[in-house]
């Protein structure tokens, strides 16, 4: 028996079918999380904002449309309730230096040297490349959940992997 589509989950999930709606989160609350994670730097914002994205998502899925991927649709509404969040903690600006994240568990240190490369950009460039790699979204998805250009997203994705390679080769000569 193969696995129901997000379509199909939806139409269900509309009509009150609490278990098509629990589909739904188990198949996407890790990439949720995940993003929101990056995107915050914090493991317990990153769980508050997450659900509040499951929250908002399944209130509006009225407004769903269906001829869409859930998934970017989702991670849109979770990428800007922490930006949402992080806004109104005045921790948005370019001369702020994102918080390190308080990492989940990493074996290799060079695991651990690309998370903290990866919290010191900014969030801006720190949300494109996590959607992009951490979530494995494609530059036009993240461009319709961010509400971006295809080449805001591009050029965000090329300087941020620029700025990480520049990163990653100072901690390596030192």
């Amino acid at each position: 028996m193969r696995e129901p589509s997000d379509r199909d989950l939806v139409r269900k999930a509309r009509r009150g079918d609490r278990d098509a709606a629990a589909a739904l989160f188990r198949r996407y609350w890790r990439d949720a999380w995940r993003a929101a994670f990056a995107i915050t730097g914090r493991r317990s914002l990153a769980d508050d904002v997450a659900a509040d994205g499951f929250e908002r998502a399944f209130a509006a899925l009225g407004r769903f449309d269906e001829r869409r991927p859930f998934g970017p649709w989702l991670h849109r509404i979770v990428a800007n309730r922490a930006l949402d969040i992080l806004r109104a903690e005045r921790r948005l600006s370019d001369e702020e230096l994102p918080e390190t994240p308080d990492l989940a568990p990493v074996h290799a240190v060079g695991d651990r040297s690309l998370l903290a490369a990866v919290a010191g950009l900014s969030v801006e460039r720190r949300v494109v490349v996590v959607l992009r790699y951490g979530v494995g979204m494609t530059p036009r998805q993240i461009a319709e959940a961010l509400d971006l250009p295809v080449g805001t997203v591009n050029s965000r994705l090329a300087r941020s992997l620029e700025q990480l390679r520049e990163s990653l080769e100072v901690e390596h000569v030192e």
